[in-house]
């Protein structure tokens, strides 16, 4: 969707005007095209003292054929800089942050990447290391407010005997498939994770289907998941279905017309994937609606009809999926997308915000029963994107949209796409009940 804005801050006229004025100055954002490398230009890395993940982080930046570095040059410009902060065992030892980001944070190149690795603090018994793994959150959530230039930071947590599974989550960290995710933490548990076969396309020999693929974020999931190897099951309403059928066959896919409310759903689902396909690998809840209207005036029919479609139909989806007869293989992935609107809320939409933040309820519900099943659950939760749905919104509050988060622009709907594969990816087996906000650090929500 056009940004008038962001092109008139770009051109000559408009950098002047807005430097005189203070205003934000959004950066065009670097994302992935095939046959680039993940990182262009140096990469610095760090490591507190007694750290616990050197190998595994060296580990992949040498698949990566980085230019790394572990002392600060004078006048180097950096694309990365990924601290191990596992080491970190008390306060007076966060100092170690300072030190290593202190030099170098505004020598970054544009949408750099910066990473801290710590452990997490819930799995921690030591009161003090357990603090200063909590303090690393608020290091990182600052830096992705105080970078510029489409720069970006964020936490990983790594689970003591997960060192062997932060790969996956450490490449999209790092690549420009990442662009509008930023301020998060991401959880890896201890697994030795899976690499996949095809580093290009992880998903190949694989089965995916996506839930409101005709149009929008949805078809662009289907896309995505497509150009990484898998054959992906279109889903949509049936009065969606010339829609639906133009996507399946521009990426060679196939369709499947189905109300997942209906009573039947989840059966006609599990009966149509086991009839035409050897297995499903990835299901991705993306279907949604919305009936705004302040709590006062929303009657009880468009408050049913959004939860039914955002959350019920899920839950009954996930849970006919995780029986041990389902076509639902081990190492399974089922993505859910939540919404910026499920963590902060939002004026006329109750029943929307309520039904998205059952998503992410769902999902930490859900973690321990998928593992239990040699499954991953997870979800995204996207902040303002540029879609059909958000050019419809009125001037003022779409401009607000687009500016309240640190990247100052809107995000594509590949962005959320690209975080979906992540999830997908074959290596990502320890990330499981993860909650990843697509929001350029939106300045709403925790």
């Amino acid at each position: 969707m056009a940004d008038p804005y962001s092109k008139l801050v770009t051109s000559r006229f408009g950098r002047q005007l807005t430097a005189r004025l203070g205003l934000p100055t959004p950066t065009p954002l670097r994302r992935y095209r095939p046959g680039e490398p993940v990182v262009s230009g140096p990469v610095l890395t760090g490591a507190a003292e007694g750290s616990r993940l050197g190998d595994s982080i060296a580990e992949t930046l040498r698949g990566l054929h980085a230019e790394v570095r572990h002392t600060p040059g004078e006048d180097t410009r950096y694309a990365a800089l990924v601290f191990d902060a596992t080491g970190i065992t008390s306060s007076p030892e966060l100092g170690q942050l300072h030190d290593f980001f202190s030099p170098v944070i505004r020598r970054t190149e544009r949408c750099a990447r910066l990473i801290v690795l710590g452990t997490p603090p819930e799995e921690i018994t030591d009161p003090a290391e357990r603090t200063a793994q909590r303090a690393l959150e608020g290091f990182v959530r600052t830096a992705g407010k105080e970078l510029r230039g489409g720069a970006t930071a964020q936490l990983v947590h790594v689970s003591r005997g997960g060192e062997q599974a932060v790969d996956s989550t450490l490449r999209f960290l790092l690549s420009a498939k990442s662009a509008f995710v930023s301020g998060q933490v991401i959880r890896v548990g201890a697994t030795r994770a899976r690499k996949p076969e095809d580093e290009q396309h992880p998903l190949r020999g694989r089965t995916a289907l996506v839930t409101g693929a005709s149009r929008g974020i949805g078809a662009s999931i289907a896309e995505t998941l497509a150009r990484d190897g898998a054959h992906v099951v279109c889903l949509d309403v049936p009065a969606q279905g010339e829609d639906l059928a133009k996507v399946a066959n521009r990426i060679g896919g196939s369709a499947l017309q189905l109300d997942i409310t209906g009573e039947n759903a989840p059966r006609q689902l599990i009966d149509h994937v086991t009839e035409r396909h050897d297995g499903l690998d990835v299901v991705v809840h993306n279907a949604g609606i919305t009936r705004d209207k302040t709590i006062a005036r929303m009657s009880r029919d468009k408050w049913d009809a959004v939860l039914s479609v955002n959350l019920t139909a899920q839950e009954r989806i996930n849970n006919a999926l995780l029986e041990d007869s389902s076509p639902l293989r081990a190492g399974g992935r089922l993505v859910g997308v939540a919404s910026i609107s499920g963590i902060a809320g939002n004026v006329g939409q109750a029943n929307y915000a309520t039904s998205k933040a059952g998503v992410i309820g769902h999902v930490q519900a859900m973690a321990e029963r998928a593992a239990e099943r040699g499954v991953t659950i997870n979800a995204v939760a996207p902040g303002f994107i540029e879609t059909a749905m958000t050019a419809a919104v009125p001037l003022a509050i779409r401009e607000a949209g687009r500016r309240m988060n640190s990247l100052s622009q809107g995000g594509l709907p590949v962005d959320v796409a690209e975080t979906i594969a992540f999830y997908a990816d074959p290596g990502s087996d320890g990330v499981n009940g993860n909650v990843i906000r697509v929001c350029g650090q939106s300045l709403l929500g925790a």
